[in-house]
């Protein structure tokens, strides 16, 4: 479906928002950039991490709520 000449140029309030912010405050992507790295980008571990995170955890009791008597 193809849309009239009139409404092929619009844009939302919202892009027209963001457009707006971003020529207000043009270093606003790299810092998003960075929030991001901090958060969620992770450096790779090595497999011999691996092996000794999987060999130092604490085996957990299959009833946790119930203490040995």
């Amino acid at each position: 479906m193809k849309l009239s000449k009139q409404h092929s140029m619009y844009e939302s309030d919202h892009t027209l928002f963001i457009k707006a912010l971003k020529e207000k405050n043009p270093g606003i992507e790299a810092g998003q950039q960075q929030g991001r790295a901090l958060l969620w980008d992770r450096p790779p571990v090595s497999l011999d991490e691996q092996h000794r995170q999987l060999e130092s955890a604490v085996k957990q009791q299959p009833y946790v709520y119930q203490n040995k008597v």
